[in-house]
């Protein structure tokens, strides 16, 4: 038997559990009102918060969380920012599962999460902060204002104006989140009210003795939260208990630390199925708060061992604020304690978790699935997987034309390599797409993913006509083809016109800049132009005997693949303008556009003084 399991069966043995009920105060009818009052309030507090956190979410648009990857070499501005997420989705868990999301993707290291786990815990306070707000007494009634429970109704009544009668979409966001605030705090107070009359039950009191070993307080508080998976509700939950003056700060702090190591619950379950580096960084977020837990609970219990602190003992020294207090000295220690240590978690994390021999690594784009629990995070990673993946078209094109002038094999092969690996990308892109389409999302980025929808079926057409050009080149080296020197004129000219093409797309797309996606049209319809010229040049020296019909074969290949590759870019580049549009008519945006419209007949103009034969 463990020793954490022997002092809680050597506590409970000191309580009477049968003639509890029968013996206090109340009676069953009011147990009944205090089980479903903390049920209830329970349940609001964390329907409440689930409301919040979504809303808070859903306002930052995945710029916080966007910035993950680029504001990890500083330690002290890692854990900033892992303490602003947590505050802004209001759950250290749910920033954990977001980085065991991203390191299982690829888009994190597990090393770069160490800092970011620090402030998260940091981050987790802030609830228990605003809560003890709810302990303010005063007479003024600008300092009562300051009371959740008083100015929460304000809030809700100014939330629900806003949601029916705002079409604003970041205003709806704004106005979801005083109303979640409104029902966490309904939740507190409701709590609050159904453990008041416990304040003067002596067996229940006898019942709290036990949290008086540290080791039950512990152990209660780390089962609780991985129950219920929120470490704010437990501590909410306590801060109501001390408020009623039913505990002491020396039994509220177990519980306190026992709530941290509970919460790590979502970020271990979080992990099953992901790679090593994923499970490494919920091995982190345990292995951090046991530490903490272990060094602190540790000096806690010496020091009371010398001496006896009124603070820790007296019940009178418990309230809503000084659990507040405890959780954050808690979490601020223990990163400050760990913090000179981070080489020292990582290899605990690998002694753990350690690296499998022959374990195969992952081939092309992957977003995890885990990413969808944070949907503004999912379409920034996904936006970004998807520039990857116009960047690998766009290199395969240039490969591919590159061959027509000197035919090399390895460069054959990594041609295919990257066609295989497009069409790979447009399967799981396509698949995680349409599962991120069904969250909620803001109308930004719904327009986001619909651009993305429409992108990358072309990025992977862009792969199979680069496979295509590598078949004519070949078949040209096979048979020994070769152009008349005014064909590769031409193709020359065209050739560095679709170059032209792929690179505009390229940035149009990446950038999401709309001035250069106008430019891709007068762009393709000179291409057009160029390709009707080349064809009927050919035709020509067809007639006249300079040139083969197996030539014009080949010939008449390789210029339906360029024509279609300038098609695509031009869907790539509409698709990117008409979602700013909140439009998908094709057919109409192009008419508009070709048609008396003066930048886009100054752009072609340009281009095809540029692209002459």
């Amino acid at each position: 038997m463990s020793p954490i399991v022997a002092a809680v069966a050597a506590n409970t043995e000191k309580f009477d559990w049968d003639s509890f009920v029968s013996a206090s105060s109340l009676d069953t009818e009011q147990w009944l009102k205090v089980a479903i009052g903390l049920i209830g309030g329970l349940v609001f507090f964390l329907f409440g918060m689930n409301v919040m956190s979504g809303s808070l979410e859903k306002m930052a648009g995945g710029k916080l969380e966007s910035s993950l990857k680029k504001m990890t070499a500083n330690p002290l501005v890692s854990i900033f920012l892992g303490a602003a997420i947590t505050i802004a989705v209001q759950s250290s868990s749910a920033t954990t599962v977001m980085l065991v999301g991203l390191v299982n993707s690829g888009l994190m290291t597990m090393s770069q999460t160490l800092f970011v786990i620090y402030g998260a815990n940091i981050g987790t306070t802030f609830t228990s902060w605003i809560l003890s707000l709810s302990g303010i007494q005063s007479g003024n009634l600008g300092i009562l204002m300051l009371k959740p429970a008083n100015f929460a109704p304000v809030l809700a009544l100014v939330g629900m104006a806003f949601i029916m009668l705002s079409k604003n979409d970041r205003k709806k966001s704004l106005a979801t989140i005083f109303v979640g605030f409104s029902v966490l705090i309904y939740g507190m107070e409701w709590m609050g009210d159904a453990v008041e009359p416990l304040e003067n039950v002596r067996e229940f009191a006898t019942l709290l003795s036990q949290f008086q070993n540290p080791l039950v307080g512990l152990l209660i508080g780390t089962l609780f939260t991985a129950v219920i998976q929120s470490s704010a509700a437990t501590i909410a939950l306590v801060q109501n208990f001390a408020a009623a003056g039913m505990v002491t700060n020396g039994m509220a702090l177990p519980l306190v630390m026992g709530a941290n190591i509970g919460t790590c619950i979502t970020s271990i379950l979080s992990c099953i199925g992901t790679n090593r580096n994923a499970k490494r960084v919920a091995v982190l977020h345990l292995t951090m708060n046991v530490i903490g837990t272990v060094v602190w609970m540790a000096a806690l219990i010496l020091l009371q061992s010398f001496v006896t602190i009124p603070w820790l003992t007296e019940k009178g020294y418990a309230s809503r604020f000084t659990v507040a207090v405890s959780h954050s000295i808690f979490n601020v220690l223990t990163a400050a304690l760990l913090l000179p240590m981070n080489k020292l978690m990582e290899k605990i994390a690998y002694w753990i978790i350690p690296d499998k021999a022959g374990e195969k690594q992952r081939v092309g784009l992957f977003l995890d699935e885990r990413l969808l629990l944070s949907p503004s995070v999912a379409v920034t990673e996904s936006n970004v997987a998807t520039g990857k993946m116009c960047k690998l078209a766009n290199e395969n094109v240039r490969l591919a034309m590159g061959v027509f002038e000197k035919f090399d094999e390895q460069t054959a092969v990594l041609i295919e390599q990257n066609e295989e690996t497009l069409d790979m990308d447009e399967d799981k892109l396509g698949t995680f797409l349409v599962k991120l389409s069904a969250q909620p999302l803001s109308q930004n980025n719904s327009h986001v993913v619909s651009k993305m929808l429409h992108a990358i079926g072309d990025f992977e057409r862009l792969g199979d006509h680069a496979l295509n050009l590598l078949k004519a080149a070949r078949e040209m080296r096979d048979k020994n083809i070769v152009f008349t020197e005014q064909a590769r004129g031409e193709l020359k000219v065209l050739t560095s016109a679709i170059q032209e093409i792929m690179d505009l797309t390229e940035r149009a797309y990446t950038e999401n800049d709309l001035l250069l996606a106008a430019q891709v049209e007068p762009l393709e319809q000179v291409i057009d132009g160029l390709i009707a010229r080349i064809r009927a040049n050919h035709i020509a020296r067809l007639q006249s005997g300079v040139c083969t019909i197996e030539m014009g074969f080949v010939l008449s290949d390789i210029l339906t693949n360029y024509e279609r590759i300038s098609d695509h870019c031009s869907n790539v580049a509409v698709a990117l303008i008409e979602v700013e549009h909140d439009s998908f008519d094709t057919h109409q945006y192009l008419n508009g556009v070709k048609f008396g419209n003066e930048e886009f007949n100054s752009h072609y103009d340009a281009y095809r003084a540029k692209f002459s034969l």
